[in-house]
């Protein structure tokens, strides 16, 4: 069903409102890292734009029916991660300790599909 009024099982709410926290407790300490020479204009345009989807991630779990149009592009943003990271790990490109980064990033965007399929829509 659907239709006005509806509203979302409660673990989305907690689930996108979970991977915002995640996400700028694992960012925001990166800025305080150095950065390879000649790479830090990459390097904080990538920790700052993942972190302003975080911001995305906390509104679209305070009203998850109103948002769900944008649920795929946060699997998009989960994707695009973690992804590359699994097939360069498996090549011997990308070192062990990024893997489990990987895979979380894999594991939110199972569960933003899911959300998405569970949310009603608005």
């Amino acid at each position: 069903m659907t239709g006005i009024g509806m509203t979302a099982p409660k673990w989305i709410s907690r689930w996108f409102r979970g991977a915002a926290i995640y996400g700028l407790i694992v960012l925001l300490p990166q800025y305080l890292l150095p950065q390879p020479v000649g790479a830090e204009a990459v390097a904080y345009g990538f920790i700052g734009t993942a972190s302003a989807f975080q911001l995305i991630f906390w509104i679209i779990g305070g009203d998850p029916p109103r948002y769900r149009a944008l649920m795929p592009v946060c699997v998009l943003e989960k994707l695009v991660f973690g992804v590359p990271v699994a097939i360069l790990y498996a090549g011997g490109r990308a070192p062990a300790f990024l893997l489990p980064f990987g895979l979380i990033d894999l594991a939110l965007g199972v569960g933003f599909l899911l959300a998405w399929r569970a949310t009603p829509r608005s």
